[in-house]
């Protein structure tokens, strides 16, 4: 009560974000006990008969646990790899770039896709690569060559997905490394200059090791999602394909279509309670490592 006192402005301010969380993220996890139940509609969440852990049991037996969980973790460790690489790339290139207006013309462009939908993705992607009569087969046809159905076979996947992943969130994330280039120092490259080292070796003796830490950070941040798919990117540009769920299919879109498909609400509770608990214990196991590595750059 005294640091209230002292502090009513700032206490004022952070009030609309902890009565966010209050209501968004504290209060909705009185639903988790559904996933220990055998729900039904008629006795509601908190009176539908106990079921221990047969709904775990179900998830895990059927075969579908493993399968979910390794797309997701396989998509999301290639996301975070390249994203870094491409970001941390296109933000040193963008940082030696002398002329401004130039400099300032790449960035809106790079952030722009940001901004588009997963859906007007979806649909360019179908018209560049549909079977039937998409851009790309159309070009194969008239080159003699056979047409690649990408949407019948999952390898495709695994290059196309994470190329439109950096190519839509690649401009945001380099903004942020830009970000922390632009507060480096000058005083460190104009001494390298001086010493005579050429722009590759100030860049990797420089600008990379100042990048670090919010590298780490950052990849921190993203371990800690690590199994939780992109919904909207997985579901857009999949959907239903049945062809395509043993290799793309992940965590969310299988707990969707489970919701759309059968209503299990118990069954889809189970799933996302093991979602949650597995990011919670990921995050701590790897918080962990680089505390012990380095524990300037651990989160906690």
């Amino acid at each position: 009560m005294k640091e209230f006192g002292k502090n009513k402005v700032l206490f004022l301010m952070l009030a609309p974000t902890v009565l966010y969380f209050i209501v968004f993220a504290y209060l909705p996890m009185a639903g988790l006990i559904v996933a220990f139940k055998s729900y039904n509609y008629s006795q509601g969440i908190f009176f539908s008969p106990w079921s221990g852990f047969d709904n775990f049991g179900y998830f895990f037996n059927s075969g579908v646990a493993f399968q979910v969980t390794r797309n997701t973790i396989v998509f999301n460790l290639i996301f975070i790899v390249t994203s870094v690489i491409a970001s941390v790339a296109i933000a040193v290139f963008l940082s030696e770039m002398k002329n401004k207006y130039f400099k300032k013309v790449s960035q809106s462009f790079l952030i722009f896709p940001y901004f588009i939908s997963w859906v007007v993705v979806a649909a360019f992607v179908y018209n560049v690569f549909s079977y039937d009569y998409g851009v790309f087969n159309e070009i194969l046809r008239s080159l003699g060559l056979e047409p690649i159905n990408i949407y019948s076979k999952t390898s495709y996947w695994y290059v196309l997905l994470p190329a439109l992943h950096i190519w839509k969130n690649v401009g945001y994330s380099s903004a942020i490394y830009f970000a922390s280039i632009a507060g480096i120092n000058t005083e460190y490259y104009e001494a390298a200059r001086v010493d005579g080292a050429n722009t590759f070796q100030r860049i990797w003796n420089i600008t990379l090791p100042f990048l670090k830490p919010t590298v780490i950070v950052l990849v921190l941040l993203s371990v800690g999602q690590i199994l939780r798919g992109n919904m909207d990117m997985f579901y857009q540009l999949i959907g239903n394909n049945g062809m395509l769920f043993s290799g793309t299919d992940v965590i969310d879109t299988y707990v969707f279509r489970s919701l759309t498909g059968g209503a299990d609400l118990g069954l889809t509770s189970a799933a996302t309670f093991y979602q949650s608990v597995m990011c919670f214990v990921i995050i701590y196991v790897t918080n962990f490592i680089v505390k012990k590595a380095d524990k300037d750059y651990a989160l906690f």
